[in-house]
Protein backbone atom coordinates (compact mmCIF):
# COMPACT_ATOMS: atom_id res chain seq x y z
CA UNK A 1 0.00 0.00 0.00
CA UNK A 2 1.16 3.62 -0.67
CA UNK A 3 0.82 6.40 2.32
CA UNK A 4 -0.74 8.62 -0.22
CA UNK A 5 -3.77 5.77 -0.72
CA UNK A 6 -4.35 6.80 2.99
CA UNK A 7 -5.10 9.69 2.74
CA UNK A 8 -7.74 9.06 -0.75
CA UNK A 9 -9.20 6.11 1.12
CA UNK A 10 -10.28 8.84 4.34
CA UNK A 11 -11.21 11.77 1.79
CA UNK A 12 -13.51 9.38 0.19
CA UNK A 13 -15.08 7.87 3.26
CA UNK A 14 -14.86 10.63 5.81
CA UNK A 15 -14.90 13.72 3.46
CA UNK A 16 -17.13 16.09 5.85
CA UNK A 17 -15.79 14.54 9.38
CA UNK A 18 -12.60 16.78 11.04
CA UNK A 19 -9.23 15.54 9.88
CA UNK A 20 -7.41 18.40 11.52
CA UNK A 21 -7.83 20.56 14.52
CA UNK A 22 -5.22 23.22 14.81
CA UNK A 23 -6.02 26.07 17.73
CA UNK A 24 -9.54 25.66 17.23
CA UNK A 25 -9.80 26.15 13.26
CA UNK A 26 -10.89 23.33 11.66
CA UNK A 27 -9.97 21.43 7.91
CA UNK A 28 -12.07 18.66 6.82
CA UNK A 29 -10.81 15.25 4.89
CA UNK A 30 -12.78 16.23 1.71
CA UNK A 31 -10.76 19.79 2.23
CA UNK A 32 -7.40 18.61 3.28
CA UNK A 33 -7.28 15.82 0.16
CA UNK A 34 -8.25 18.82 -2.43
CA UNK A 35 -5.06 21.30 -0.46
CA UNK A 36 -2.58 18.22 -0.65
CA UNK A 37 -3.35 18.11 -4.29
CA UNK A 38 -2.85 21.56 -4.90
CA UNK A 39 0.38 21.34 -3.22
CA UNK A 40 1.23 18.43 -4.94
CA UNK A 41 0.59 20.13 -8.34
CA UNK A 42 2.51 22.75 -6.83
CA UNK A 43 5.69 21.18 -5.99
CA UNK A 44 5.43 19.63 -9.45
CA UNK A 45 5.82 22.70 -11.03
CA UNK A 46 8.89 23.35 -8.95
CA UNK A 47 10.37 20.30 -10.25
CA UNK A 48 9.65 17.54 -7.80
CA UNK A 49 10.01 14.12 -9.88
CA UNK A 50 10.07 10.66 -8.98
CA UNK A 51 12.61 10.78 -6.17
CA UNK A 52 13.00 14.47 -5.29
CA UNK A 53 14.24 14.85 -2.10
CA UNK A 54 11.66 17.68 -0.18
CA UNK A 55 12.60 18.91 3.36
CA UNK A 56 9.96 19.51 5.94
CA UNK A 57 11.35 21.82 8.21
CA UNK A 58 8.24 22.43 10.14
CA UNK A 59 6.30 22.82 13.95
CA UNK A 60 3.16 21.15 14.31
CA UNK A 61 0.70 23.05 11.74
CA UNK A 62 -1.70 22.00 8.73
CA UNK A 63 1.47 22.36 6.42
CA UNK A 64 3.31 19.18 8.17
CA UNK A 65 0.45 17.53 7.07
CA UNK A 66 -0.80 18.94 3.59
CA UNK A 67 3.40 18.73 2.46
CA UNK A 68 3.92 15.22 3.45
CA UNK A 69 1.10 13.99 1.55
CA UNK A 70 1.54 16.25 -0.84
CA UNK A 71 5.60 15.35 -1.35
CA UNK A 72 4.39 11.94 -1.60
CA UNK A 73 1.72 12.20 -4.38
CA UNK A 74 4.06 14.20 -6.43
CA UNK A 75 6.39 11.03 -6.58
CA UNK A 76 9.12 13.12 -3.67
CA UNK A 77 10.81 11.55 -0.90
CA UNK A 78 9.73 13.53 2.48
CA UNK A 79 13.39 14.44 4.83
CA UNK A 80 12.40 15.33 8.46
CA UNK A 81 13.67 18.19 9.82
CA UNK A 82 13.83 19.32 13.49
CA UNK A 83 13.47 23.10 13.50
CA UNK A 84 15.29 23.14 16.38
CA UNK A 85 18.85 22.19 14.03
CA UNK A 86 21.38 24.69 14.02
CA UNK A 87 23.22 25.49 10.95
CA UNK A 88 25.65 22.85 10.97
CA UNK A 89 22.92 20.37 11.19
CA UNK A 90 20.81 21.77 8.82
CA UNK A 91 23.43 21.41 6.24
CA UNK A 92 24.81 18.14 7.19
CA UNK A 93 21.35 16.66 6.65
CA UNK A 94 20.53 18.58 3.40
CA UNK A 95 24.30 17.54 1.96
CA UNK A 96 23.74 14.10 2.99
CA UNK A 97 20.16 13.58 1.82
CA UNK A 98 20.26 15.56 -1.20
CA UNK A 99 17.67 17.45 -0.38
CA UNK A 100 16.56 20.26 -3.49
CA UNK A 101 13.45 21.67 -2.08
CA UNK A 102 13.20 23.04 1.57
CA UNK A 103 9.34 23.86 2.75
CA UNK A 104 9.30 25.88 6.26
CA UNK A 105 7.31 28.66 8.10
CA UNK A 106 7.78 32.56 8.52
CA UNK A 107 8.71 32.28 12.39
CA UNK A 108 11.59 33.97 13.52
CA UNK A 109 12.94 30.80 15.35
CA UNK A 110 13.18 28.91 11.91
CA UNK A 111 12.93 30.68 8.85
CA UNK A 112 16.20 32.95 9.14
CA UNK A 113 18.24 29.60 9.68
CA UNK A 114 16.80 27.83 6.68
CA UNK A 115 17.26 30.89 4.46
CA UNK A 116 21.02 31.43 5.53
CA UNK A 117 21.48 27.55 4.94
CA UNK A 118 19.84 27.42 2.18
CA UNK A 119 21.84 30.01 0.09
CA UNK A 120 24.73 28.50 1.57
CA UNK A 121 24.33 24.76 0.13
CA UNK A 122 22.35 26.17 -2.75
CA UNK A 123 18.94 24.53 -2.69
CA UNK A 124 16.85 24.84 -5.56
CA UNK A 125 13.77 26.43 -3.50
CA UNK A 126 12.79 27.43 -0.52
CA UNK A 127 8.65 27.20 0.21
CA UNK A 128 7.96 29.65 3.09
CA UNK A 129 4.00 28.90 4.47
CA UNK A 130 2.40 31.75 6.64
CA UNK A 131 1.70 31.41 10.57
CA UNK A 132 -0.88 33.39 10.62
CA UNK A 133 -2.65 31.90 7.39
CA UNK A 134 -3.43 28.63 9.97
CA UNK A 135 -4.55 30.20 12.82
CA UNK A 136 -8.33 30.36 12.89
CA UNK A 137 -9.58 33.93 10.93
CA UNK A 138 -9.30 36.28 14.15
CA UNK A 139 -6.12 34.77 15.46
CA UNK A 140 -4.39 35.44 12.01
CA UNK A 141 -5.62 38.82 11.49
CA UNK A 142 -4.30 39.82 14.84
CA UNK A 143 -1.07 37.49 15.13
CA UNK A 144 1.13 39.92 13.24
CA UNK A 145 0.41 42.76 15.48
CA UNK A 146 -0.15 40.75 18.75
CA UNK A 147 3.59 38.99 18.47
CA UNK A 148 5.35 40.91 15.68
CA UNK A 149 8.80 39.76 16.96
CA UNK A 150 7.62 35.89 16.29
CA UNK A 151 7.45 36.68 12.57
CA UNK A 152 10.55 36.84 10.09
CA UNK A 153 10.96 38.89 7.25
CA UNK A 154 10.73 36.90 4.07
CA UNK A 155 13.08 37.19 1.47
CA UNK A 156 12.41 38.22 -2.08
CA UNK A 157 14.45 36.45 -4.16
CA UNK A 158 14.11 33.12 -6.89
CA UNK A 159 14.48 30.81 -4.50
CA UNK A 160 11.87 31.50 -1.72
CA UNK A 161 8.06 30.17 -2.68
CA UNK A 162 5.29 31.50 -1.07
CA UNK A 163 3.18 29.33 -0.06
CA UNK A 164 0.19 30.97 -1.56
CA UNK A 165 2.27 31.12 -4.43
CA UNK A 166 2.53 27.60 -4.75
CA UNK A 167 -1.10 26.99 -4.17
CA UNK A 168 -1.97 28.85 -7.40
CA UNK A 169 -2.81 25.67 -9.69
CA UNK A 170 -5.17 23.36 -10.90
CA UNK A 171 -4.89 21.34 -8.30
CA UNK A 172 -4.08 18.11 -10.20
CA UNK A 173 -0.78 16.50 -10.22
CA UNK A 174 0.63 14.86 -12.77
CA UNK A 175 0.21 10.83 -12.01
CA UNK A 176 3.42 9.50 -10.53
CA UNK A 177 4.19 5.40 -10.95
CA UNK A 178 5.13 4.43 -7.21
CA UNK A 179 5.71 0.94 -5.50
CA UNK A 180 4.85 -0.16 -2.07
CA UNK A 181 8.81 -0.77 -1.49
CA UNK A 182 10.17 2.69 -2.73
CA UNK A 183 11.41 5.16 -0.12
CA UNK A 184 8.38 7.36 1.30
CA UNK A 185 10.69 9.07 4.45
CA UNK A 186 14.01 9.86 5.17
CA UNK A 187 14.00 10.22 9.00
CA UNK A 188 17.40 10.84 10.89
CA UNK A 189 19.01 8.72 13.53
CA UNK A 190 22.29 7.76 15.49
CA UNK A 191 21.25 3.93 14.79
CA UNK A 192 23.56 2.61 16.14
CA UNK A 193 26.89 3.96 15.71
CA UNK A 194 25.76 7.45 16.78
CA UNK A 195 26.68 9.33 13.93
CA UNK A 196 23.20 10.74 12.24
CA UNK A 197 22.34 8.70 9.33
CA UNK A 198 19.31 8.78 7.45
CA UNK A 199 16.76 5.13 7.69
CA UNK A 200 15.45 4.79 4.33
CA UNK A 201 11.15 4.00 5.53
CA UNK A 202 9.34 3.04 2.70
CA UNK A 203 5.39 3.25 1.74
CA UNK A 204 5.57 -0.26 2.51
CA UNK A 205 7.12 0.14 5.91
CA UNK A 206 5.04 3.06 7.12
CA UNK A 207 1.83 1.77 6.53
CA UNK A 208 2.33 -1.39 7.89
CA UNK A 209 3.30 -0.05 10.95
CA UNK A 210 -0.11 2.05 11.21
CA UNK A 211 -1.91 -1.29 10.01
CA UNK A 212 0.18 -3.27 13.44
CA UNK A 213 -0.91 -0.31 15.63
CA UNK A 214 -4.49 -0.58 15.09
CA UNK A 215 -4.89 -3.88 15.19
CA UNK A 216 -3.20 -3.97 18.50
CA UNK A 217 -5.36 -0.81 20.21
CA UNK A 218 -8.21 -2.46 18.77
CA UNK A 219 -9.55 0.67 17.35
CA UNK A 220 -13.41 0.71 17.72
CA UNK A 221 -13.74 3.81 15.09
CA UNK A 222 -12.51 7.22 14.55
CA UNK A 223 -10.57 8.27 17.54
CA UNK A 224 -9.71 12.11 18.54
CA UNK A 225 -5.80 12.07 18.57
CA UNK A 226 -3.69 14.66 20.61
CA UNK A 227 -0.94 15.72 18.73
CA UNK A 228 1.55 17.47 21.14
CA UNK A 229 4.41 15.79 20.04
CA UNK A 230 6.54 16.94 16.91
CA UNK A 231 5.74 15.45 13.29
CA UNK A 232 9.06 15.53 12.76
CA UNK A 233 9.66 12.90 15.00
CA UNK A 234 8.92 9.18 13.96
CA UNK A 235 7.10 8.38 17.14
CA UNK A 236 4.54 11.38 16.06
CA UNK A 237 4.85 10.51 12.21
CA UNK A 238 2.93 7.21 12.86
CA UNK A 239 0.81 7.44 16.04
CA UNK A 240 -0.41 10.91 15.70
CA UNK A 241 -0.46 11.58 11.73
CA UNK A 242 -0.09 8.64 9.52
CA UNK A 243 -2.44 6.69 11.91
CA UNK A 244 -4.91 9.53 12.66
CA UNK A 245 -5.43 9.36 8.80
CA UNK A 246 -5.53 5.56 8.26
CA UNK A 247 -8.51 5.77 11.40
CA UNK A 248 -10.59 8.39 9.57
CA UNK A 249 -9.39 9.96 12.96
CA UNK A 250 -9.53 13.59 13.79
CA UNK A 251 -5.72 15.02 14.49
CA UNK A 252 -5.66 17.81 17.05
CA UNK A 253 -2.21 19.69 16.37
CA UNK A 254 -0.45 21.77 18.96
CA UNK A 255 2.95 23.81 17.37
CA UNK A 256 4.71 22.80 20.72
CA UNK A 257 4.73 21.52 24.46
CA UNK A 258 3.54 24.31 26.80
CA UNK A 259 1.95 22.82 29.88
CA UNK A 260 -0.63 25.40 30.15
CA UNK A 261 -2.03 25.05 26.66
CA UNK A 262 -1.95 21.32 26.65
CA UNK A 263 -4.28 21.45 29.30
CA UNK A 264 -6.51 24.39 27.97
CA UNK A 265 -6.23 22.04 24.42
CA UNK A 266 -7.28 18.84 26.28
CA UNK A 267 -10.15 20.50 28.05
CA UNK A 268 -11.79 22.29 24.82
CA UNK A 269 -10.84 19.42 22.49
CA UNK A 270 -11.87 16.32 25.07
CA UNK A 271 -9.13 13.58 22.76
CA UNK A 272 -9.51 9.97 23.30
CA UNK A 273 -6.15 9.14 22.21
CA UNK A 274 -3.03 10.78 23.31
CA UNK A 275 0.80 9.53 22.50
CA UNK A 276 3.39 10.77 24.51
CA UNK A 277 6.79 11.00 26.24
CA UNK A 278 7.08 10.26 29.92
CA UNK A 279 8.01 13.80 30.50
CA UNK A 280 4.80 15.04 29.23
CA UNK A 281 2.70 12.56 31.37
CA UNK A 282 4.99 13.64 34.73
CA UNK A 283 4.20 17.07 33.66
CA UNK A 284 0.16 16.25 33.44
CA UNK A 285 0.62 14.34 37.04
CA UNK A 286 2.37 17.28 38.82
CA UNK A 287 -0.14 19.66 37.24
CA UNK A 288 -3.30 17.20 38.58
CA UNK A 289 -1.79 17.19 42.16
CA UNK A 290 -1.70 21.07 42.40
CA UNK A 291 -5.73 21.44 40.75
CA UNK A 292 -7.83 19.15 40.91
CA UNK A 293 -9.80 20.00 38.12
CA UNK A 294 -7.87 19.03 35.53
CA UNK A 295 -9.65 16.15 33.60
CA UNK A 296 -8.59 13.32 31.39
CA UNK A 297 -11.59 11.66 31.52
CA UNK A 298 -11.98 11.81 27.49
CA UNK A 299 -8.38 9.51 26.77
CA UNK A 300 -9.18 5.80 26.17
CA UNK A 301 -5.93 5.26 24.74
CA UNK A 302 -2.16 6.14 26.16
CA UNK A 303 1.07 4.48 24.23
CA UNK A 304 4.29 5.97 26.17
CA UNK A 305 7.57 6.18 23.76
CA UNK A 306 10.91 7.40 23.32
CA UNK A 307 12.22 6.80 26.66
CA UNK A 308 11.59 4.46 29.67
CA UNK A 309 8.11 5.01 31.66
CA UNK A 310 8.67 5.23 35.53
CA UNK A 311 5.87 3.15 37.17
CA UNK A 312 4.95 5.57 40.03
CA UNK A 313 4.21 8.14 36.67
CA UNK A 314 2.10 5.20 35.04
CA UNK A 315 0.36 4.62 38.24
CA UNK A 316 -0.61 7.91 38.57
CA UNK A 317 -1.58 9.09 35.23
CA UNK A 318 -4.30 5.77 34.84
CA UNK A 319 -5.71 6.94 38.38
CA UNK A 320 -5.70 10.65 36.65
CA UNK A 321 -7.36 9.28 33.46
CA UNK A 322 -9.08 5.87 34.25
CA UNK A 323 -7.37 4.47 30.67
CA UNK A 324 -4.94 2.39 30.29
CA UNK A 325 -1.26 3.79 29.79
CA UNK A 326 0.74 1.57 27.16
CA UNK A 327 4.52 1.32 27.26
CA UNK A 328 5.74 0.59 23.61
CA UNK A 329 9.42 0.39 22.17
CA UNK A 330 10.07 0.97 18.52
CA UNK A 331 13.03 2.89 16.93
CA UNK A 332 13.74 4.95 13.89
CA UNK A 333 14.45 2.13 12.10
CA UNK A 334 11.24 0.51 12.34
CA UNK A 335 8.80 2.98 11.00
CA UNK A 336 8.98 3.21 14.85
CA UNK A 337 7.12 0.69 16.68
CA UNK A 338 8.08 -2.76 17.57
CA UNK A 339 6.16 -3.83 20.57
CA UNK A 340 3.75 -2.73 23.35
CA UNK A 341 0.76 -4.12 26.18
CA UNK A 342 -1.73 -3.81 24.01
CA UNK A 343 -5.04 -3.31 26.02
CA UNK A 344 -6.96 -6.35 27.87
CA UNK A 345 -3.31 -7.88 28.04
CA UNK A 346 -1.39 -8.30 31.10
CA UNK A 347 1.02 -5.26 32.01
CA UNK A 348 4.32 -6.24 33.31
CA UNK A 349 5.88 -3.93 35.75
CA UNK A 350 9.40 -3.25 33.94
CA UNK A 351 8.25 -4.29 30.59
CA UNK A 352 8.14 -2.19 27.06
CA UNK A 353 5.15 -5.33 26.10
CA UNK A 354 4.54 -7.52 23.07
CA UNK A 355 5.60 -7.50 19.57
CA UNK A 356 2.88 -6.35 17.32
CA UNK A 357 1.19 -8.46 14.27
CA UNK A 358 3.85 -9.96 12.19
CA UNK A 359 6.88 -8.94 14.18
CA UNK A 360 9.42 -11.38 15.50
CA UNK A 361 12.25 -10.22 18.00
CA UNK A 362 14.98 -12.44 18.46
CA UNK A 363 18.09 -11.64 21.02
CA UNK A 364 21.09 -12.85 20.06
CA UNK A 365 24.56 -12.76 21.97
CA UNK A 366 26.34 -9.58 21.44
CA UNK A 367 29.55 -11.18 20.76
CA UNK A 368 28.49 -13.77 18.75
CA UNK A 369 25.25 -12.32 16.47
CA UNK A 370 24.80 -15.49 14.95
CA UNK A 371 24.01 -17.19 18.47
CA UNK A 372 20.30 -16.84 19.63
CA UNK A 373 19.83 -16.39 23.07
CA UNK A 374 17.45 -18.86 25.40
CA UNK A 375 14.22 -17.06 26.66
CA UNK A 376 15.08 -15.27 30.24
CA UNK A 377 18.47 -14.38 28.80
CA UNK A 378 19.71 -11.05 27.76
CA UNK A 379 21.36 -10.42 24.39
CA UNK A 380 21.16 -7.94 21.75
CA UNK A 381 17.43 -6.89 20.67
CA UNK A 382 17.33 -7.91 16.83
CA UNK A 383 13.71 -7.38 15.06
CA UNK A 384 11.88 -9.02 12.10
CA UNK A 385 9.27 -7.27 10.48
CA UNK A 386 7.35 -5.30 7.66
CA UNK A 387 8.30 -2.38 9.36
CA UNK A 388 11.71 -2.99 9.11
CA UNK A 389 13.59 -0.41 7.14
CA UNK A 390 14.96 -0.72 3.91
CA UNK A 391 18.40 0.37 5.18
CA UNK A 392 20.65 3.50 5.41
CA UNK A 393 20.35 5.99 2.80
CA UNK A 394 23.05 5.65 0.52
CA UNK A 395 25.20 3.85 3.01
CA UNK A 396 25.42 0.13 2.24
CA UNK A 397 28.45 -0.44 5.22
CA UNK A 398 26.61 1.16 7.24
CA UNK A 399 23.56 -0.94 6.69
CA UNK A 400 25.15 -4.26 6.64
CA UNK A 401 26.64 -3.62 10.12
CA UNK A 402 23.41 -3.50 11.86
CA UNK A 403 21.74 -6.38 9.34
CA UNK A 404 22.00 -10.01 11.02
CA UNK A 405 20.53 -12.67 8.59
CA UNK A 406 17.73 -10.14 7.52
CA UNK A 407 17.04 -8.67 10.93
CA UNK A 408 17.89 -5.31 12.69
CA UNK A 409 20.25 -5.34 15.05
CA UNK A 410 18.97 -2.24 17.60
CA UNK A 411 22.19 -2.51 20.05
CA UNK A 412 20.27 -2.32 22.50
CA UNK A 413 20.26 -4.98 25.16
CA UNK A 414 17.05 -6.64 26.64
CA UNK A 415 15.31 -9.76 27.33
CA UNK A 416 12.59 -11.92 26.86
CA UNK A 417 10.45 -13.40 28.98
CA UNK A 418 8.39 -16.93 29.26
CA UNK A 419 5.44 -14.88 27.70
CA UNK A 420 7.43 -13.08 25.17
CA UNK A 421 7.61 -9.52 27.15
CA UNK A 422 10.08 -7.52 26.09
CA UNK A 423 11.90 -6.11 28.69
CA UNK A 424 14.83 -3.49 28.18
CA UNK A 425 18.18 -3.60 30.01
CA UNK A 426 20.79 -1.49 28.67
CA UNK A 427 21.99 0.40 25.67
CA UNK A 428 25.00 -0.37 23.54
CA UNK A 429 24.68 2.37 21.39
CA UNK A 430 26.06 5.42 22.83
CA UNK A 431 22.99 7.47 22.90
CA UNK A 432 20.67 9.57 25.92
CA UNK A 433 17.43 9.75 25.23
CA UNK A 434 16.17 12.87 27.08
CA UNK A 435 12.46 13.02 26.63
CA UNK A 436 12.72 11.12 24.02
CA UNK A 437 15.40 12.80 21.96
CA UNK A 438 18.04 11.09 21.42
CA UNK A 439 21.23 13.21 22.24
CA UNK A 440 24.32 11.59 20.99
CA UNK A 441 27.55 12.42 23.47
CA UNK A 442 29.93 12.38 20.31
CA UNK A 443 27.99 15.61 19.03
CA UNK A 444 28.37 17.01 21.90
CA UNK A 445 32.40 16.36 22.69
CA UNK A 446 33.33 17.71 19.16
CA UNK A 447 31.32 20.59 19.76
CA UNK A 448 33.14 21.39 22.88
CA UNK A 449 36.23 20.28 21.49
CA UNK A 450 35.87 24.15 19.25
CA UNK A 451 36.41 26.04 22.35
CA UNK A 452 40.38 26.68 22.59
CA UNK A 453 40.38 26.47 26.28
CA UNK A 454 39.30 22.92 26.29
CA UNK A 455 41.74 20.05 26.00
CA UNK A 456 39.41 16.42 27.21
CA UNK A 457 35.89 16.44 26.90
CA UNK A 458 33.78 13.71 27.95
CA UNK A 459 29.76 13.18 28.22
CA UNK A 460 27.70 11.05 29.47
CA UNK A 461 24.13 10.88 31.11
CA UNK A 462 22.29 11.17 34.05
CA UNK A 463 19.07 10.76 35.71
CA UNK A 464 16.94 13.61 35.28
CA UNK A 465 13.51 13.95 37.15
CA UNK A 466 12.08 15.34 34.02
CA UNK A 467 13.33 14.49 31.00
CA UNK A 468 14.16 10.59 32.01
CA UNK A 469 18.06 11.91 31.34
CA UNK A 470 20.51 14.56 30.77
CA UNK A 471 23.73 15.23 29.47
CA UNK A 472 26.45 16.01 31.57
CA UNK A 473 29.91 17.51 30.04
CA UNK A 474 32.96 16.70 31.74
CA UNK A 475 36.15 19.08 30.53
CA UNK A 476 40.07 19.77 31.31
CA UNK A 477 41.37 22.91 30.30
CA UNK A 478 44.35 23.18 28.59
CA UNK A 479 47.53 24.78 30.74
CA UNK A 480 47.25 28.22 31.33
CA UNK A 481 43.81 28.47 29.69
CA UNK A 482 40.52 29.29 31.61
CA UNK A 483 37.22 28.74 31.37
CA UNK A 484 34.19 28.36 33.31
CA UNK A 485 31.20 26.21 33.17
CA UNK A 486 28.55 29.28 32.48
CA UNK A 487 31.05 30.23 29.54
CA UNK A 488 31.07 27.12 27.34
CA UNK A 489 27.25 26.51 27.92
CA UNK A 490 27.50 30.14 26.03
CA UNK A 491 29.87 29.01 23.61
CA UNK A 492 27.94 25.13 22.85
CA UNK A 493 24.59 27.26 22.01
CA UNK A 494 26.14 28.27 18.19
CA UNK A 495 26.91 24.89 17.94
CA UNK A 496 23.90 22.39 19.63
CA UNK A 497 20.20 23.00 20.14
CA UNK A 498 18.64 23.95 22.99
CA UNK A 499 17.27 20.41 23.03
CA UNK A 500 21.11 19.05 23.13
CA UNK A 501 22.35 21.25 25.76
CA UNK A 502 24.19 20.15 29.06
CA UNK A 503 22.19 20.31 31.70
CA UNK A 504 25.63 21.06 33.92
CA UNK A 505 29.20 21.06 32.49
CA UNK A 506 32.04 19.80 35.45
CA UNK A 507 35.50 21.48 34.86
CA UNK A 508 38.16 18.61 36.62
CA UNK A 509 41.92 18.69 36.66
CA UNK A 510 41.75 15.17 34.98
CA UNK A 511 39.53 12.88 33.54
CA UNK A 512 39.66 8.90 33.73
CA UNK A 513 41.42 6.64 31.02
CA UNK A 514 42.08 3.62 30.40
CA UNK A 515 45.62 1.07 29.98
CA UNK A 516 46.20 2.75 26.56
CA UNK A 517 45.19 6.34 27.45
CA UNK A 518 41.92 6.42 25.88
CA UNK A 519 39.09 8.63 27.75
CA UNK A 520 37.08 6.23 29.76
CA UNK A 521 33.55 7.05 30.67
CA UNK A 522 32.36 3.87 32.79
CA UNK A 523 33.84 5.25 36.18
CA UNK A 524 32.33 8.96 35.50
CA UNK A 525 28.93 7.25 35.16
CA UNK A 526 29.86 5.21 38.42
CA UNK A 527 30.25 8.16 40.29
CA UNK A 528 26.57 9.73 39.04
CA UNK A 529 25.43 6.47 39.75
CA UNK A 530 26.62 6.17 43.56
CA UNK A 531 24.95 9.90 44.02
CA UNK A 532 21.66 8.33 43.66
CA UNK A 533 21.87 5.80 46.40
Amino acid sequence: MLIGDLLSAAANGYRDAPAIDFVGRLWRYGELETLVNRAARGLQILGVVHGTRVGLCLPNTPYSVIFYFATLRAGGIVVNYNPLYVDRELAHAIRDSGTEIMVTIDVALIYPKLARVAADMGLRKLVVCSMAGALPRLKGFLFPFLRPKELAKIASDARTVRYAMLMRNDGKPAPVTLASDDVAVLQYTGGTTGTPKAASLTHANITANCAQIIAGMAFDGPQRVLGVLPLFHIFALTTVMNLAVQSGSLMILMPRFDLKDLLATIARTKPTMFPAVPTIYTALVAAAAKDSSVDMGSIRLCISGGAPLPVETRQKFMALSHCELMEGYGLSETSPVVCFTPPGRPYKDGSVGLPVADTTIEIRDPDAPERLMPPGERGEICIRGPQVMRGYWNKPEETAHVMINGALRTGDIGYLDGDGYLFLVDRIKDVIIAGGYNIYPRMLEEALYQHPAVRDAVVIGIADKYRGQAPKAFVTLKPGMDATPAELLAFLGDYVSKIEMPKQIEIRDELPKTLIGKLSKKELVAEEDAKKE
